[in-house]
């Protein structure tokens, strides 16, 4: 059977397979077939970020889900953790976001919620994959049985009152904020957020025009955000990706502050006030052990997961904790919401800073950072690392060399063909030859 979902939903070119009309056709109504459940008329939410072939993915996903009898809701640009919300808000039998989250213009995704706002297992993602790549019958759905779709002009409002609720509607008045937007999925509900809590928000990169979305702006380019910082005297930076389920911030110095010491900071916070349950933040294999060291010394374990929110989330559900999230800005605060929210995020952060009277730069002084560095490599096919015994042997040789005093992480990307190397230790110079070592390796035998 073909393969096409990824860490995180089906990604890829837009206009090419697996990103093309007539897969998101099947995978429409693959999804009515699979996450409808009950006698009763169903409906799925579909949102999306700001890219031009949304257009193309939303209309296909459209008709593949009518012309199986369920209704479609369209809620046009908002960001991902809202479509979660407004699944579970209009009671809907699923949720469907077409966004490719941080990656460039010209790729697009599609990624599904069932109807509590949780993402999909690997074995519902099989399901959707298997009915899609076969034959399915639709001409037994006829006149009424047709679903109908329509376009919800309230949406934004819900999703703005269900964050501001997330903080118990504190005011934010007397923070200075600059928001960048990455002219993504967040470009008219978060600065409304921020504004109608009584924040001064200097907004960026929110004229989206369909190709400029992640356009050297948002979470992965903080740097035009740092200088405004600067130049406005801000008290804080917030930078949303393009679906804006993820957050980098910097500080009042400018200084970047990511998605491991906002959970160190927000972790510390919680285990004080008795709101970390377990004492416990869920993580993954990425996040710096300078985190795991310093949540340690207060009192505060890790646990690690697979990479993927989704994953995280995995763990949170089953051994019931509440608070975890990635090193790339992915946070879930699980009494507050029920996947990563960039925006819920910087909520919390700012809560924080307002109660404390703190600045940015001393609650992230919480975690001491042990030197990272990460490479990627790009590769025709992902060949297993196991079947490449010279770079076993590099990387093996370099965990030696570390002692127990480091660690080494080579993987492949969930959702492109890059290999990705992360090794940490407490010289710089040396981490970052042992990772161009190891990239040479790889580029020798699979680019």
């Amino acid at each position: 059977m073909r393969k096409i979902f990824g860490t995180d939903g089906v990604r890829g070119k837009a206009n090419t397979y697996p990103m093309n009309a007539e897969t998101a056709l099947k995978l429409g109504m693959a999804a009515a077939s699979i996450l409808t459940n009950g006698n009763k008329r169903h409906k799925i939410v579909i949102g999306k970020d700001t890219r031009i072939s949304g257009y193309l993915i939303e209309n296909a996903l459209t008709a593949g889900i009518v012309s199986m009898g369920v209704d479609v809701l369209l809620v046009g640009p908002m960001p991902t953790p809202a479509i979660a919300h407004l699944t579970k808000s209009f009671a809907a039998d699923a949720g469907i976001v077409i966004s490719a989250s941080h990656n460039p213009a010209e790729d697009n995704g599609i990624k599904f919620f069932d109807h509590n706002g949780f993402k999909l297992s690997d074995e519902i993602e099989e399901k959707i994959e298997e009915i899609a790549f076969s034959e399915v019958k639709t001409d037994h759905i006829i006149g009424e049985l047709v679903g109908k779709a329509k376009r919800i002009d309230d949406a934004q409002g819900r999703y703005i009152e269900f964050a501001k609720n997330s903080v118990d509607n504190m005011s934010l008045k007397g923070l200075k904020i600059v928001l960048d937007c990455a002219n993504g999925a967040a470009y008219k509900v978060s600065p409304l957020i921020f504004e109608e809590l009584g924040a001064d928000v200097i907004t960026i990169n929110d004229k989206p025009n369909g190709l400029n979305i992640n356009d050297e702006c948002g979470a992965l380019y903080p740097e035009k955000m740092k200088k405004i910082v600067v130049q406005y005297s801000a008290d804080i930076g917030i930078a949303l990706d393009g679906d804006a389920d993820r957050v980098i911030m910097v500080d009042e110095n400018a200084k970047e502050i990511d998605g491991d010491q906002i959970m160190a900071l927000c972790g510390s916070y919680m285990k004080e006030k008795g709101l970390l349950k377990k004492n416990t933040i869920v993580t993954t294999v990425m996040s710096n052990l300078g985190f795991e060291i310093s949540m340690k010394e207060k009192g505060i374990n890790l646990v690690r997961t697979d990479v993927g929110d989704r994953y995280i989330l995995e763990e949170m559900k089953k051994n019931n904790y509440n608070f975890g999230g990635e090193q790339s800005g992915h946070i879930i605060f699980f009494d507050q919401t029920k996947t990563g929210d960039g925006t819920i995020s910087a909520l919390q952060v700012l809560r924080i800073m307002k109660e404390t009277q703190k600045k940015l730069s001393e609650l992230a002084g919480c975690m001491k950072k042990l030197p990272q560095i990460m490479l990627t490599v790009d590769v025709k096919e992902k060949i297993d690392f196991h079947k490449m015994p010279k770079v076993i042997e590099k990387i093996n040789k370099v965990k030696e060399d570390l002692n127990n005093k480091g660690r080494v992480l080579v993987r492949y990307s969930g959702t492109q063909n890059i290999a990705r190397i992360m090794i940490e230790g407490n010289d710089e110079k040396q981490i970052k030859k042992y990772a161009e070592e190891i990239a040479e390796e790889i580029s020798k035998e699979a680019s």
